[in-house]
């Protein structure tokens, strides 16, 4: 399990250097965005290419973000439902998303982008818009994304078992990752779990 967890470390070290270059994505797109405008408000000018790298670089926010907003726990949780759970029953809830459908979804999307990718790449493939961009690297980003999204996912599966077995912070717990107070917890009480219930 140490083994695991140390691969989990690199894992999340991955998804955090995403977190912090997409910040950067972000402001790229908003002075694209107002250049864009200022440029056709003020001088008539316009280009499609400035158009298309805007949703470029919102589609690389999105994707590229996606297992980091999965490592620090800020994806859409039904918590009302799972605030009633056993927070032991809540991890295995998780582990069961994560390998039933996280996992295969994740293989499925990257599966299906690759001879997407691959053949805009061959072809050349451009926009049809006059002084479009080229499209495969936007394509690019559907299985890159996927990819990070799946690696964070091991990432968290590891987790979640190293938690059950008291080896871990709880993941669930916002920032959990980043803290060794569960793991204290879980260690010096090792029948009660890092949410202060006995288990059963």
């Amino acid at each position: 399990m140490d083994t695991l967890l140390r691969l989990s470390g690199v894992i999340d070290a991955v998804s955090r250097f995403f977190g912090k270059f997409i910040i950067w994505l972000v402001l790229a797109a908003t002075l694209i965005s107002a250049g864009n405008a200022i440029a056709r408000k003020a001088f008539n000018i316009g280009s499609n290419a400035f158009l298309e790298i805007q949703w470029y670089l919102f589609g690389a926010v999105f994707l590229l973000g996606a297992g980091y907003t999965f490592l620090q726990n800020a994806h859409v949780r039904i918590d009302v439902l799972a605030g009633k759970l056993q927070m032991r029953t809540r991890i295995w809830i998780d582990i069961a998303g994560i390998v039933i459908f996280l996992l295969p979804m994740c293989w499925f999307m990257i599966d299906f982008a690759m001879p997407v990718v691959k053949g805009a790449y061959v072809s050349g493939e451009m926009s049809s818009n006059a002084g479009g961009l080229i499209r495969w690297p936007v394509y690019a980003l559907v299985p890159v994304g996927f990819t990070l999204l799946g690696l964070q996912a091991i990432s968290e599966l590891i987790k979640r078992f190293a938690f059950l077995q008291g080896k871990a912070p709880n993941p669930l717990l916002h920032g959990a990752q980043e803290s060794n107070e569960a793991h204290d917890i879980a260690h010096a009480h090792p029948h009660t779990d890092t949410a202060g219930e006995v288990k059963k």
